[in-house]
């Protein structure tokens, strides 16, 4: 269960997809925005979370420093620690799933389902990767429909966005 605390808040900036929020509580990464609107940003962190949100990008600089290495091929994981208690148990337990799909690689929302042991809750991997408050860093682009094809990323660019994520990563759509 979350507690009141300091949230930081800073930017990856710049990257290919324009500046990356990134929030940050003292166990971890809270949350990752694509969108380039600070305030609404800070905004959804503090409700989220129901803590102080700070504007520190010292604060978040490992966490930028490494998002800006993920986006230009530098690396190929993060070594972020995740501050999963801002999350329902059921949706952590997918994201950390979701966590686990390796760089370059794809599954469907059914994979996921089955390897939870849960086979017929693809559609409750489909909501929790819609909701999934840390983009890029817990890979929900990775996470393809039944049918092979993107489905869903609510992203600045949609589905091309997620689709030049999987590029990037050299996971060529089918």
């Amino acid at each position: 269960m979350a507690y009141l605390e300091t949230i930081y808040v800073g930017a990856a900036a710049p990257t290919p997809l324009g500046p990356i929020w990134l929030a940050l509580s003292p166990r971890g990464v809270v949350a990752v925005s694509l969108w380039d609107d600070a305030a609404a940003f800070q905004a959804q962190v503090a409700a989220m979370t129901g803590g102080e949100v700070i504007m520190d990008q010292g604060k978040v600089g490992d966490a930028a420093a490494q998002m800006l290495a993920f986006l230009n091929k530098e690396r190929q994981s993060f070594d972020l620690p995740i501050d999963w208690s801002f999350m329902s148990a059921s949706q952590a337990e997918i994201l950390r799933r979701v966590q686990a799909i390796p760089y370059g690689q794809k599954c469907t929302y059914g994979d996921i389902a089955q390897d939870l042991g849960k086979p017929g809750a693809a559609r409750a991997v489909g909501r929790a990767n819609a909701t999934n408050p840390m983009p890029i860093i817990i890979p929900c682009h990775r996470v393809l429909g039944s049918d092979g094809k993107l489905h869903g990323f609510s992203a600045p660019g949609g589905l091309e966005t997620k689709a030049w994520l999987l590029r990037q990563e050299g996971s060529w759509l089918i």
